[in-house]
């Protein structure tokens, strides 16, 4: 049986580590990722993902230098994403040091992009990011382009079609729960599990450790990821382990 993960997610906006709350980025955290990064590797943490937030894609290249800086200090799996939209690229995120690529905007908009880097990277090396919101009929739906553009697609349905297409895992967030401090969205996150075969890692709105429990125990996911949080608590992943452990979740000891 597989392990369930912790994750720590890093956010970057012009290089700066930055907070995140209903997807607005507007409080640097640190001001050098590296000190997240050296913060992360002796905390017990599964998993990195580290993600370019900011709004112009002529960043794509600054991210490339930061993620080769990053990876010499990074002792676990490194995930990287924001701006992918060629082969080229992703590669070049390979070779500079990341284990795999999340991919969001330009996947919906092409989902044969998914089938072209999991035939040419492998599959397990390919996570797709699902942003969904609560459209005015109530109804979740998947938004795009950095939360910006609000379609009319299920969430569950381009989960499972993002699988077909050759995903490895999925990586589910709320902009109605990103920072607000109340807990995975729960229901949602438990239909789209129950709908795919892959992992699927929750993400957004974790402020307790028994959020994270919750995205095991009630979303099924096989991982749980944070943020904010990781970055305010001292020895926080550590102690979100510890906790787990404690409720005889599955997941690697310390």
């Amino acid at each position: 049986m597989l392990k369930n993960r912790l994750i720590a997610v890093i956010l970057l906006k012009d290089d700066f580590v930055v907070q995140s709350v209903g997807f607005k980025h507007t409080n640097a955290i640190h001001y050098d990722p590296i000190i997240a990064i050296e913060s992360f590797n002796g905390w017990a943490v599964d998993e990195i993902i580290v993600l370019n937030v900011s709004k112009s894609e002529s960043s794509k290249m600054q991210f490339l230098k930061t993620i080769n800086r990053i990876s010499n200090k990074c002792f676990v799996p490194l995930s990287v994403g924001g701006f992918i939209n060629d082969l080229v690229y992703a590669k070049q995120l390979i070779s500079n040091g990341a284990d795999k690529i999340v991919i969001n905007t330009h996947a919906f908009n092409n989902p044969e992009f998914i089938s072209l880097l999991a035939e040419s990277l492998g599959r397990q090396c390919i996570i797709v990011s699902i942003d969904t919101k609560i459209n005015d009929n109530g109804k979740p739906v998947v938004v795009t382009d950095r939360a910006r553009i609000l379609t009319n697609s299920s969430p569950v349905d381009w989960a499972t079609r993002a699988e077909k297409m050759g995903a490895g895992e999925i990586f589910l967030n709320s902009v109605n729960h990103d920072g607000l401090r109340r807990g995975y969205y729960l229901d949602l996150y438990n239909e789209i599990s129950k709908s795919i075969n892959i992992p699927l890692i929750a993400m957004g709105g974790v402020f307790t450790w028994e959020h994270l429990a919750e995205g095991i125990e009630i979303a099924k996911a096989e991982a749980v990821a944070a943020a904010n949080i990781f970055h305010y608590t001292e020895h926080s992943t550590k102690k979100a382990k510890q906790y787990l452990i404690g409720k005889n979740l599955n997941f690697r000891p310390i």
